[in-house]
């Protein structure tokens, strides 16, 4: 008893360091399980995108004055701070973006200008984000290559015993998303990425998810790419990762021309910068990147065994509550332990309309994502127009949790 009061004071701890979950919805307290789409900032993040905005508000990388100086160094912290978290070999492995789906659009460029010819082929999966499936797709256009896919079961989960019948001679890279933002299961990047190796196949990891509920070791893991958002794991919004193998990085042409992507420029030549300044033309999004250090901070914090094991309970009360109800689909299940799957649920109910469901649960205090979840083709792998989805991170409670129970039992009694 002890101990559970201790982690449930840990955890009103962790949320007064987020503003918004103390705010009230329609009267009701915030339940904020939209957490997939975009997580709530703490405090250390909102003060520091204050703090460069009023005090060193100065383009980076260029002036020597002090509020220069200041933007720029806040900046290349952030660099630092992301490669300790990716253990990444050297901070020049580390792109910033303006977030996931610039970083996946950069590789997917200059990936198929240096290495993609006509008849090559690429392979991304049926559980893909849109933003992992339409960059390739216009690369393929571009190249005449063609785009296969890796499909998923009934269960969600990645049909990985076909492989090996889909990878060619022509195949030169392989796209596939850590976890589905759709399925919540965490996929098995290091098989993929094994069986791709094996044939020197370069693998691309979409990481927005991944990032957030995995602890990330791209040396460990051998991926060649890995791409994550800012503005899904407590940061601010238009900064985004993009983690390139050197010798991926070294052969690419630059995805932009402009300022700071130079090296020299004249009207008979342009050499380019050494990396990553290569890939980061223009005026950076430096506030909002400053934005990363604090929150991978927070994210280490979070990195507590009592806080695991309490997030994990609330994780299978959900997962047993929502499987259990025969009333409702629940797509992405585990076939082995829950490990392999994060508190992330997308689920329909017969008869009832997602978009409904959502509104209900609005008035009720809770904010839940409905739609396609940008997966069409995963949806329609499931037969279904779209989902409701909801999805936590460890400042969520198992109060908030009983209490969507509850509101969506209601919300489908109405609706039926």
């Amino acid at each position: 008893m002890r101990a559970c009061m201790m982690v449930m004071a840990r955890i009103d701890e962790i949320r007064s360091l987020f503003p918004a979950l103390s705010r009230k919805v329609y009267g009701k307290d915030l339940v904020y399980f939209d957490n997939a789409a975009t997580s709530q900032r703490p405090q250390s993040v909102i003060d520091m995108w204050t703090r460069i905005s009023t005090e060193s508000n100065a383009n980076i990388h260029r002036a020597v004055h002090r509020l220069a100086d200041e933007a720029t160094q806040a900046y290349e912290q952030a660099r630092d701070a992301v490669r300790d978290f990716l253990n990444a070999e050297s901070r020049e492995e580390i792109v910033f973006t303006s977030g996931t789906t610039a970083a996946v659009n950069l590789v997917a460029f200059c990936f198929g200008e240096a290495f993609l010819k006509e008849g090559d082929e690429v392979v991304v999966t049926e559980a893909e984000h849109h933003s992992n499936i339409v960059p390739w797709q216009m690369m393929c256009r571009r190249k005449g290559a063609v785009l296969k896919v890796l499909p998923v079961d009934d269960s969600g989960h990645m049909m990985l015993e076909k492989l090996d019948g889909i990878l060619s001679d022509r195949t030169r890279i392989m796209a596939v998303t850590h976890i589905s933002n759709v399925l919540g299961l965490v996929n098995p990047v290091r098989e993929i990425i094994e069986k791709c190796h094996s044939r020197n196949i370069p693998v691309l990891v979409d990481g927005a998810q991944g990032a957030v509920h995995c602890k990330v070791d791209v040396r460990d893991l051998d991926c060649d790419f890995y791409v994550f958002s800012g503005h899904k794991l407590y940061a601010a919004t238009g900064i985004g990762v993009l983690y390139g193998k050197r010798k991926w990085l070294d052969e690419m042409p630059p995805y932009m021309g402009g300022g700071e992507m130079v090296g020299t420029v004249s009207f008979d030549h342009t050499t380019y910068a050494p990396l990553p300044m290569k890939f980061e033309a223009g005026t950076q999004n430096f506030a909002s990147a400053a934005t990363v250090k604090p929150a991978i901070e927070l994210i280490n914090l979070l990195n507590d065994n009592e806080l695991i094991k309490n997030y994990d309970m609330i994780r299978d009360y959900l997962l047993d509550r929502l499987s259990s109800d025969r009333r409702i689909s629940l797509y992405g299940v585990p076939r082995g332990t829950n490990d392999e799957k994060i508190p992330l649920f997308s689920f329909t109910v017969e008869g009832v309309h997602h978009e409904d469901l959502a509104l209900i649960l609005d008035k009720m205090g809770i904010a839940a994502r409905s739609g396609q979840m940008c997966a069409e083709p995963l949806m329609d792998r499931f037969g279904v127009t779209g989902m409701l989805r909801v999805s936590l991170v460890p400042y969520n409670t198992m109060e908030e949790a009983e209490y969507f129970m509850k509101c969506l039992d209601k919300a489908i009694n109405m609706l039926i």
